[in-house]
């Protein structure tokens, strides 16, 4: 049996689609391994410190509380 026109469609819909996409991931600008080195290093960095920085307040906020309690 042959396929319906809807089937066709959706055929082409969809290969229509991954063409867009493959199209899409041809205009990425990839970063090269030195800047990426750098970025990773950065988040990292800023993560250990706003890590850092919630526990001196949630320290601080514990003692507080404490100190409210007794």
């Amino acid at each position: 049996m042959g396929e319906t026109v809807k089937e066709t469609k959706q055929k082409k819909q969809k290969k229509s689609w991954f063409k867009g996409l493959k199209a899409e991931f041809k205009k990425i600008i990839w970063p090269d391994r030195k800047s990426l080195t750098k970025e990773t290093i950065a988040v990292v960095f800023v993560s250990v410190l706003l890590g850092v920085i919630i526990a001196i307040v949630d320290f601080i906020a514990r003692i507080g509380i404490e100190f409210l309690v007794k």
